[in-house]
């Protein structure tokens, strides 16, 4: 089976083998133990699956309804307007429309990410100009570097994935907001909310509202994932009714198949049991992190998804951890390195019940470990005798972008802040939209213990140089108490060996905590058990 296991992997480039593939090559009996796939286990509940069990005959012998009278239902229930939204089969679908339409000549997007980010736009001969996230710094995306970063190459189209895949790292809504002001001669600016449902950082954390006002934002969100329903293939985008009007006239009539219907239709009757599959899920991340963390060199980043980033300890190769979790203990996990901007080094871990917790704990110990707990990692090679690539390709990020040019020497500046003036943002802000002036709130971490962290400087963005009135979407910000700046640190160097990268969690951090400077939201914030959650954030569905 080892064999077979390592040629798929190998085969899925920037992605994972399916799951119906790995269960053919294992033979008889139930698949692995499901660490990889980033869903919600705990949604839909048992009783749903036997409602859609006993449809089953139906919903697959009989056409579906079509796109637009699917999408209506799914915006009745998110009290969002049909007109400035798009439904695809899948978020990969919009993400394809997306590049096709509207995005002319290039594209930033920070790194290491969802690999469609990358694949899909050089694919069609778009530039792809990759900001890479430090590793020194916990995979935290400075938007002022990114900005200048942006600046600097001329790039048109800006992606921001919030939270991001792999590594979990969140924004506030407050500085995405900000970002889209300063941004916003841009052709377009897309922000990937596919896994914000699972972030409990704050009670309103979309800017879904923001993208339905703006000539040049669009919100992505998935479905399958919070929905824990990956197979069906159900996605949606928000946008103002132009740009979603644009890529939902591309989209065939039965783009969305009878599971999709079926499903998008009893989701009013179960919102309870879909917040509370939420807030369980929030508590097996701080649970699963604290495990984790105990391991001897094992380092755990702060998440706002349903899946956690770890560095293995020195010494560990992640193809071969990878494998033989899998043929050893029948647990699959995802091993990043053919993510680019990240390496075999990585593991990306889905949140799951104590239970199957405590059996990844269990295997990741005898793998890395042995029978000595702390003991030296081995060096383990069996199963794979193959190099992912990783250095070359963290080399090829550093130095250029996906075209293959070389990149401005201060746009990617090992965590230094950006020293030149960003230009000034054009105001475009279509008819009657004028750009607000931007408020400077300050978001600095508070202090981590053991692991001293990299300032945090706070992205400055260029006011506006006309003065304009403040339109009506623009959010309420009250002024800030002014914060203590330091002197910037100078460029972190690599991490040493067996040192945890500053950023990461150790047992004593994550426990009881979600992350640096985030808390769990009031409870106010979410759904009652008469409710729905509502991504636009524009009242409750009854």
């Amino acid at each position: 089976m080892a064999d077979n296991v390592t040629s798929l992997f190998r085969s899925t480039a920037a992605h994972s083998p399916s799951m119906a593939a790995l269960t053919r090559e294992g033979g008889e009996g139930a698949g692995p133990v499901d660490f990889c796939i980033p869903c919600n286990p705990y949604f839909p509940t048992p009783a749903m699956f036997d409602t859609m069990s006993a449809r089953l005959r139906d919903i697959i012998t009989y056409y579906p309804s079509s796109a637009d009278t699917i999408t209506a239902e799914l915006c009745n229930l998110l009290q969002l307007p049909p007109q400035a939204v798009a439904m695809g089969n899948g978020s990969t679908e919009l993400i394809t429309w997306i590049d096709h339409l509207l995005v002319r000549e290039s594209l930033a997007i920070p790194v290491p990410t969802f690999g469609r980010w990358t694949d899909q736009p050089m694919e069609t001969g778009k530039r792809v100009d990759m900001f890479p996230l430090q590793e020194s710094s916990g995979f935290a995306l400075d938007l002022g570097q990114y900005a200048e970063f942006i600046r600097a190459r001329g790039t048109r189209v800006a992606v921001i994935c919030n939270p991001n895949n792999p590594d979990g790292g969140y924004l506030h809504k407050q500085s995405l907001v900000q970002f889209m002001d300063a941004m916003a001669d841009l052709d377009l600016i897309v922000i990937d909310e596919s896994f914000l449902e699972f972030a409990d950082a704050e009670a309103e954390p979309s800017v879904v509202q923001e993208a339905m006002l703006r000539p040049n934002v669009v919100v992505l969100r998935s479905l399958g994932k919070n929905f824990g329903l990956h197979g069906i293939r159900f996605g949606y985008m928000v946008a103002n009714p132009s740009l979603a009007g644009r890529v939902r006239s591309m989209l065939p009539k039965w783009n969305l198949n009878a599971f999709a219907e079926y499903v998008v239709f009893m989701l009013k009757e179960h919102g309870a049991e879909y917040a509370q599959s939420l807030h369980q899920v929030y508590r097996d991340r701080l649970d699963m992190s604290s495990q984790l963390s105990a391991l001897p060199g094992l380092t755990v980043y702060p998440s706002q998804g349903n899946f956690l980033f770890v560095r293995l300890p020195v010494g560990a190769e992640g193809t071969v951890v990878r494998d033989r979790m899998l043929t050893e203990h029948r647990i699959l996990v995802r091993e990043c390195g053919n993510k680019i901007g990240s390496s075999s080094r990585f593991l990306r871990l889905v949140v799951r019940p104590q239970v199957d917790v405590r059996r990844l704990v269990s295997g990741l110990e005898q793998v890395l470990y042995g029978t000595r707990r702390g003991a030296a990692v081995p060096e383990l090679g069996t199963g794979t005798n193959y190099s992912s690539g990783t250095a070359a390709v963290d080399r090829l990020v550093s130095e250029t972008n996906g075209a293959g040019i070389p990149l401005v020497a201060q746009a990617i500046g090992g965590g230094m802040p950006m020293q030149m003036p960003m230009p000034a943002a054009a105001q475009t802000g279509g008819v009657g939209m004028p750009m607000p002036a931007v408020a400077q709130m300050p978001m600095a971490a508070p202090p981590q213990p053991q692991i001293p962290q990299p300032q945090v400087l706070q992205p400055q963005f260029p006011q506006p140089q006309i003065p304009q009135p403040q339109p009506q979407y623009a959010p309420a910000m009250s002024a800030p108490s002014q914060p203590q700046m330091q002197a910037p640190m100078p460029a972190a160097a690599a991490t040493p060996p067996g040192v945890p990268a500053r950023g990461g969690l150790t047992a004593a951090q994550v426990r009881g905590t979600t992350g640096p400077g985030l808390a769990p939201a009031p409870a106010t914030g979410w759904p009652n058990a008469q409710s729905w959650p509502n991504a636009a954030g524009m009242g409750q569905a009854g």
